[in-house]
């Protein structure tokens, strides 16, 4: 079959073929460089992982797997990038859980998360976690809510922005918790931090690189971390879904996506080489040296939990009125 007529009949089932010359290059993959596109500027989370991920990966395959960092507009326009790439497995995304927030904050994307993207799988995730100012007379996030509903709208939380990953969290905590508590965005997660430590705040949920030296050193009291399961970072300090908001989780995670209509045999190899990577003692050292813990997923696993995420975030969308900043 032609490639024409192959797109044609592709297009007219409205279904992502990977027609006859991306399935026969997928026998060689890869004979060339592989260009991963980062949505992000260079020294950010997303890229540390990203370079983490690339080095790694380009041994497994044989080949050089180059960071191409494209940031802008959230991280849409790297992501636009790779959506629109040619589907052969040599432009790829290593993106963050802002691809799931983004579809949802941006009302016009360039391209449509779901069908645009292949998922290949996750790579890494951090918890958030729940600190609070150690003048604030609680220890617990039972203590927490308890006065957060006795003094409704008078507890303040820090955040990274309207919109902000810290921002959004908190929302949905106190959704689900449902308590009210008052919002002081800052620009950045960075000197929401600061004024929490200085008292002018008295909680945030923040990731764990930004708070932890704060934590270890008693500035700021620990209550509870944000993943489904205890993290390995903090193994005896509670969930928040087992702290008394059952289901609660939100975490930053950093994954890898192809562009829609990648043949199969690509995907299932770039998985099968970035999970076994996962798995060694060297990679699972490296992440954790950034607070980052390895989650490698199978592609339907991962799609799943971005169709969840994206559901929750619009959610949060809906319930705060945030715009893109």
């Amino acid at each position: 079959m032609s490639k024409r007529i192959c797109a044609t009949l592709a297009a007219a089932l409205g279904i992502a073929w990977p027609c006859a010359s991306h399935a026969a290059s997928a026998d060689i993959y890869p004979n060339r460089p592989v260009r991963a596109v980062v949505p992000f500027a260079p020294g950010g989370a997303v890229d540390i992982v990203a370079r983490l991920t690339a080095q790694r990966l380009g041994e497994a395959l044989g080949q050089t797997v180059v960071v191409d960092n494209r940031s802008g507009a959230g991280g849409t326009v790297g992501t636009d990038i790779v959506a629109k790439s040619r589907p052969d497995g040599y432009t790829l995304l290593i993106g963050s859980m802002g691809v799931a927030v983004n579809a949802v904050l941006y009302p016009k994307l360039p391209y449509d998360t779901l069908k645009d993207l292949a998922p290949v799988t996750m790579l890494a995730e951090q918890p958030n976690i729940v600190v609070v100012h150690p003048a604030v007379p609680v220890k617990s996030i039972r203590d927490l809510l308890a006065a957060a509903k006795a003094r409704p709208g008078q507890i303040t939380y820090g955040s990274g922005g309207a919109g902000s990953n810290s921002h959004f969290a908190t929302v949905l905590f106190l959704m689900m918790a449902k308590v009210d508590m008052l919002h002081v965005p800052y620009k950045g997660l960075g000197p929401a931090i600061t004024e929490l430590v200085g008292g002018q705040v008295q909680m945030a949920v923040s990731n764990v690189s930004t708070a932890l030296p704060h934590v270890k050193s008693g500035r700021l009291r620990l209550l509870a971390v944000t993943t489904k399961k205890r993290f390995s970072l903090f193994p005896d300090t509670p969930t928040v879904d087992e702290s008394g908001v059952p289901g609660y989780e939100s975490s930053g995670w950093y994954a890898l996506w192809a562009p829609a209509a990648t043949p199969l045999q690509i995907l299932e190899r770039l998985n099968r080489e970035v999970t076994q990577l996962l798995g060694s003692a060297a990679m699972k050292d490296s992440l954790a040296t950034q607070g980052l813990e390895a989650i490698p997923t199978k592609p339907d696993a991962f799609a799943t939990r971005l169709r969840v995420e994206i559901d929750q975030w619009a959610k949060v969308v809906r319930a705060t009125g945030a715009k893109p900043e």
